[in-house]
């Protein structure tokens, strides 16, 4: 039997800047019983990474600009919140209904440009995506690697809404150790026929697998680990690859 299980990591210690995220998931796996083994997928909140990169914010030392007074005065916003949403954005996509949709710097098109005030210690305090999360992930993994000898994949993941359906998903936003996509194409199907559009986003499907353990409100369990999957191994993949071109995009 195919069985593939999503072991959320609990009792996960508030991080701070400077500690190691392997460390403290090596050994609280292990604390509870669940040891991290070869070939195990580890999923971790981009929140718990930026905090430990110290890529956060107190809105109170913001000085808006005043273009972002303008659209905080338009949408109701908080001026600093807007602020920073801006200087981490590359673009404005749309700005509609309160909504403000940017292309990040790393590329991603979402909301607030990956800015977040959930799970973040202080009221006024917010996590900016990290610099280079493909970075983070792939540091994650060769700490793992040095601590328990086993060779792991690692996947930094956001939350993301999509543009024609309801509801928010976990995405990859950094991978290491695995490539973000499995390409199907030139396969046969149960029935004989060749693939030849089908290319799944792995990376993002056990994103969101993990946030089913991992959950949004007051969980306190920001890493997972997924086990059995046998994932398409890479090791210079990038989760950036998860994203459709834009001559190839209908939406924006």
């Amino acid at each position: 039997m195919n069985i593939v299980q999503v072991i959320g990591i609990e009792e996960f210690p508030i991080v701070k800047k400077g500690d190691s995220l392997a460390e403290l998931i090596c050994n609280m796996a292990k604390k509870q019983g669940t040891s991290v083994q070869d070939g195990d997928v580890i999923v971790v909140t981009h929140v718990v990474v930026s905090r430990v990169e110290g890529k956060i914010v107190n809105l109170d030392e913001v000085v808006p600009s005043e273009f972002a007074k303008n659209i905080a005065a338009q949408y109701e916003k908080d001026p600093a919140l807007v602020e920073v949403v801006l200087q981490e954005a590359k673009r404005i996509v749309r700005m509609d209904e309160g909504k403000i949709i940017t292309e990040t710097k790393h590329g991603f098109v979402c909301a607030n440009s990956g800015v977040d005030k959930s799970n973040v210690p202080g009221e006024r305090v917010v996590a900016l995506l990290p610099d280079d999360p493909d970075g983070s992930a792939e540091k994650i993994r060769r700490e793992i690697k040095r601590l328990t000898g086993y060779d792991v994949a690692v996947i930094v993941s956001d939350t993301h809404g999509r543009p024609l359906r309801e509801g928010e998903i976990n995405v990859a936003v950094g991978v290491a150790g695995i490539k973000p996509i499995r390409d199907r194409r030139g396969e046969k199907d149960f029935f004989g026929y060749v693939l030849r559009v089908k290319q799944t986003a792995v990376a993002d499907e056990l994103s969101s697998s993990a946030e089913l353990v991992i959950g949004q409100a007051d969980e306190g369990i920001p890493v997972a680990i997924i086990r059995g999957y046998n994932y398409p191994k890479s090791e210079n993949a990038k989760a950036t690859e998860l994203i459709r071109p834009k001559e190839k995009d209908l939406f924006l």
